[in-house]
Formats: structure tokens, sequence, C-alpha cells
């Protein structure tokens, strides 16, 4: 009788391997145990999962503290080798600097302290879906306000500053820290509108300014040491020392940390198969795996790499034993 293949199976298989995510590969590493599975068996079981990013809350609840900062970012997965694939779609990647195939996600991560914790995600299909970014980026947070949250800040990059979604935090009573882009039109005179990049930027400071349809704001503007500029807002009217709300929008990396940490240890981009449901099974586990890399992390202060690296180390020996 063949192996019952499930969640738990997946993950710990996710968990400690190296380079091959694939189900014929699962079923050679499991090839020696009681019941091995065959690799359709795998398959079937990718097709056949129904979980959603809802399900990944009771991963997380008794652990993440729910006054952490909450930090909204988008990734794409890259699949530019896959054409076929029922989920991928052409996708701005950041790193590429250029629309890739890929599966975008859309993701939001709790952070308070060392603590890199994801909470929710979203798939955003593009032309195929119903809900762009900013509608995913509100539902989260809706989801997140509903599961009791009340974080210390909101970060996002300029992509989700949008008027809508700065009306929308305001409504929620959350403080925010967020990128703004250079055109977004401020005043510091009433009546008087300019970009936010023509505002007297000749000494680093805070400065308060009235953000157009929105109300009262300090703004700072932050040079980075290659050169890039980035303008920052924030609706904490306390938050003036120019060093605390710099180093506040700096935070919001952790997110892009986790982005390649997951990519890097799960193989969340790595799953073959062509069907949406099997890549929706396979992205639902690969976030269950980094949790249970992070919170091993956070118990051992083991990180996520080395933990991987361990598991080689493991095999490695056995066949020199």
């Amino acid at each position: 009788m063949a192996h019952t293949f499930n969640l738990d199976t997946y993950i710990t298989f996710l968990t400690a391997n190296g380079n091959r995510y694939s189900g014929v590969e699962a079923a050679k590493a499991l090839h020696e145990t009681i019941d091995a599975p065959a690799h359709d068996t795998i398959s079937r079981f990718l097709a056949a999962g129904t979980y959603t990013p809802s399900h990944l809350w009771k991963h997380v609840q008794t652990t993440v503290d729910k006054k952490s900062s909450l930090i909204v970012d988008d990734t794409v997965l890259d699949k530019r080798w896959s054409p076929k694939n029922e989920l991928v779609g052409y996708h701005w990647s950041g790193n590429e600097h250029k629309a890739i195939r890929g599966i975008s996600l859309v993701n939001l991560l709790a952070t308070s302290g060392d603590d890199c914790i994801p909470v929710d995600y979203r798939v955003y299909e593009g032309s195929n879906g119903t809900k762009n970014k900013n509608d995913h980026f509100i539902d989260m947070l809706d989801t997140a306000k509903k599961r009791g949250f009340e974080p210390s800040y909101v970060m996002a990059d300029s992509w989700y500053s949008s008027l809508a979604n700065l009306q929308h935090l305001q409504a929620l009573q959350w403080k925010f820290v967020m990128g703004l882009k250079e055109n977004r039109l401020v005043n510091e005179t009433k009546g008087t509108y300019l970009p936010i990049r023509d505002l007297d930027w000749t000494t680093k400071k805070v400065r308060k300014v009235w953000l157009r349809g929105f109300g009262f704001v300090l703004v700072a503007q932050i040079i980075f040491k290659n050169g890039d500029v980035r303008y920052v807002c924030t609706n904490d009217l306390t938050l003036t020392d120019y060093i605390a709300l710099s180093e506040q929008s700096k935070k919001r990396w952790t997110i892009e940390e986790f982005h390649r940490g997951i990519k890097q240890t799960t193989g969340i981009e790595r799953c073959y198969s062509i069907k949406k449901r099997s890549q929706l099974t396979h992205i639902f586990a690969s976030f269950v795996a980094f949790v249970k890399l992070e919170f091993n992390r956070l118990k051992t202060g083991i990180s996520w790499y080395e933990q991987k690296a361990q598991q080689v180390r493991l095999g490695i020996s056995q066949a020199f034993a």
C-alpha cells in the first residue's frame, strides 16, 4: 500500500531538500521508508490541495506579536522557463528591472525586533484575477484588524501609498511609515502645492506638510549609500527626529530579507507542475516551511541558511559513513 503523502511530509521534504523539489525527487528521497510514495501520489497531493492564505494563520497565531509592525510588499516567483503554467503571467521584477514571466505574490510580514513572520499573502493574477495589488493590500490589513492586530506601524514602499490606501490606514486608526513618489503634491504654505522633490532638502530634516487629499504628515528625504533618493511620510506627527524616522523606514527592508530567504530555503519557485492548484499548494507549503525555519531560528539562533546547510552536511556525512 502506498504511503499517504500529506502536508507535514511535504513540508519536511521542502525544509530538508537542497535544490531539487520535484515529486520525482521526493519519491526518490523517501524510497527506503515504509510504504514509500510513488511520484504520482505526490502529484495528486499537490493537485488536490485546497489550502488558502487563511490557513497560514493557524501556524503563526500563537507566536506572533500582534503589536508588531506590519510590512506589505510584493515579489515575483521566477517562472520564465514555464510558459504553459496556469498561474504564470508577466509581472514587473524589481531585481530584473523589467517584466518577467512569473507568479506575483503580495505578502504581509509581522516584525517586532528580530522576528520575521509572514502572517498573510495573496496571489496577484493580473488580468486573469478580480483584484489588483492595492485591493490585496486592503484585504490583508482588514483581515489583520479582525485578527486583533494593533501594529506599531504599517510600512510599505511608494507603490502602496495611494491616497485611498493612506485614507484606509487612517480609518483603521493605524500609524504608517510609507514611501512616497517624488511627484506627490504637498504644501507648507496653504494653497501652494509642489512635488515633494522640490521642497528644500539642503539639510537633513523632517518637515511637516499637507499631503494633497489627505492632511498633515511628516516627510523626509532619505539618500542611500548608492545615491538612490527616497521619500517617506508618516501620520505619526510625533516622529519628528530625522534619524528616528529614517531608522523606522529602514525596517521595511526586513521583508526583502524574507523574500530572499523563502526563495533560497524552501524552493517556492521550484514547483514543476503547470497546474494552478498544484502551484497554490506548493506556495502554501513553502510559507509553512519558512515559518518552521524562522521559529527554529528564533529558538536556537541558527540562521535559515545554516539550518539548510546542516541538512546537506548530514547527507554528506552519511555518504562517508
